[in-house]
């Protein structure tokens, strides 16, 4: 971890404003969420700020949403984060820093959304847009979405840790998920474009429906299945299939239980996150734990 919060305050952040951006230095700001790689500062109504503050990653991700977000919004049915000014290094802060467009809504992980049909049809609706075929150049996944085989490893020590710490009721079950995923076709198409990293906390919801995503850092280009697998945790139960019936292309056999695969590895690290929460260790969040537990019960309920 490379951290750098004890220097951010309202007051650096005015300061990098009026060095790099005056016409926005003298709008409201007040911090609105400390997220895993970036702290947020609201700005004004409708803009906000985020800063890299706690790894080293965050740099290289705050530049690839500013290079690629603005092309992909304006099809986006959902409200995104636009990247509207890139903050450069420099003597008061030593690293890049965004300025983006404000979006309104809680994190599902603190208010779920609780209207199921429209929420599988806000969340097919946002994916099918995105899910488009990425240009040459477009980034790769950092360890995501890849052959589901090779997470094998990861796979054994999540779930045999998850066991031990009474955290999985049944991991025979969650691990024959896996494996029936690990054994279907691989993704033989291009190279779509993917959000990558569509955790509870990441979609907003308002009024018990979806309003929004953020956090692009994990943008990246590969098999469709990745994103698909967030269904499982997103949705409220008896959802799943109308999601499936409404994503387009109408995702095949193969691809579905691609994304149960990466839906399992995705709980079984929410419900660490979760733990690591409950027992006040840095980094948890305890809000993780109801979405992940709901995903592998409904995994685990239902026939591939």
């Amino acid at each position: 971890m490379t951290t750098t919060e004890s220097g951010i305050t309202a007051e650096l952040i005015r300061e990098l404003l009026r060095e790099q951006h005056p016409d926005l230095a003298d709008l409201p700001l007040k911090l609105g969420a400390r997220g895993w790689d970036n702290q947020l500062w609201r700005l004004g109504d409708d803009l906000a700020v985020r800063l890299p503050w706690a790894t080293e990653s965050a740099d290289a991700l705050l530049r690839k949403e500013y290079a690629w977000v603005p092309a992909l919004a304006p099809r986006l049915p959902l409200q995104v984060p636009v990247p509207q000014r890139l903050g450069e290094p420099s003597e008061r802060f030593p690293r890049p820093w965004l300025v983006t467009t404000w979006v309104q809504g809680e994190p599902a992980d603190r208010a779920p959304a609780a209207r199921g049909a429209e929420a599988a049809d806000a969340l097919a609706a946002f994916l099918t847009a995105l899910h488009r075929p990425a240009p040459e150049g477009a980034p790769a996944g950092r360890g995501r979405g890849g052959p589901l085989a090779d997470t094998a490893e990861y796979l054994d020590r999540e779930l045999a840790s998850a066991a031990d710490l009474g955290l999985v009721r049944d991991p025979d079950a969650v691990r024959a998920v896996w494996e029936d995923a690990a054994a279907a076709p691989e993704w033989a198409g291009p190279n779509l474009w993917l959000h990558g990293d569509l955790h509870p906390a990441n979609v907003l919801t308002s009024d018990g429906a979806f309003c929004g995503v953020i956090d692009f850092g994990d943008l990246f280009a590969g098999d469709p299945a990745f994103d698909l697998a967030a269904a499982w945790t997103l949705l409220p139960d008896g959802a799943i299939d109308r999601f499936h019936r409404a994503y387009r292309p109408a995702p095949d056999a193969a691809a579905l239980r691609r994304a149960r695969g990466w839906a399992v590895l995705r709980a079984l690290g929410a419900l660490h996150v979760a733990d690591a929460g409950v027992h006040g260790r840095p980094g948890g969040k305890p809000t993780w734990g109801p979405p992940a537990r709901a995903a592998l019960r409904r995994l685990t309920a239902t026939a591939a």
